[in-house]
């Protein structure tokens, strides 16, 4: 008996269609508006506040803090909002009108919002000693009294590159500057003259 082969037409498959999927940011905690790190509070604020500081750091810190809106009680025990409306009078147009727009967010949230709760993270009591040790040690070797907003500025910027921890990078990175400071004439003499930013400074000795 012969033998057929039957050949089927064959059906076309369907290509598969790319579908563009919307890619969805993951939204963390910190993130919100209303979540508040007082760690980075404080370290913008003590940027505003170093003297002789630079434009372009003067606006990173208020472009930082415009994305918050703190409690009052946050306002009170950082007086961040002093700071803020200090630069609402800076020389510079783009800076001044900056903490102009802060100011006037954070005075209008307060005042429509005041019965709404905020969360405020902070740092452990631990951390905090073993951070105020590291800025003590700085003042000493650079030779400015440890109340000096330039160890604050240093440590906040040390402890923000380290993913605010108090790790042994941390550690290395104030051993490494103390160092510095003492042993570097050169470097404390830039450093107390602000010939070197502090974020470049931090940088050039992370360990």
């Amino acid at each position: 008996m012969d033998k057929f082969v039957v050949r089927l037409p064959r059906e076309d498959t369907p290509k598969e269609s790319k579908i563009q999927q919307k890619v969805y940011k993951q939204t963390t905690i910190e993130s919100l508006r209303r979540v508040v790190v007082i760690e980075d509070i404080m370290r913008y604020k003590s940027m505003l506040e170093l003297p002789e500081q630079s434009r372009d750091n003067l606006l990173q810190a208020l472009t930082e803090l415009s994305k918050k809106i703190p409690s009052r009680e946050v306002l009170k025990s950082t007086k961040i909002g002093h700071i803020v409306n200090k630069m609402r009078k800076h020389l510079d147009p783009e800076v001044s009108s900056l903490a102009r727009k802060i100011y006037t967010d954070w005075r209008t949230f307060i005042e429509e919002n005041s019965n709404k709760p905020s969360i405020e993270v902070r740092c452990d009591k631990q951390s905090e000693t073993l951070r105020n040790n590291a800025r003590r040690l700085m003042a000493d070797a650079l030779e400015v009294k440890e109340d000096c907003g330039l160890t604050d500025n240093i440590e906040r910027e040390v402890f923000h590159q380290n993913s605010r921890l108090v790790s042994s990078s941390y550690r290395r990175t104030i051993r490494a500057l103390v160092f510095a400071f003492r042993h570097k004439p050169e470097i404390r003499s830039k450093v107390k003259d602000s010939k070197i930013s502090v974020n470049q400074l931090v940088s050039k000795y992370k360990k």
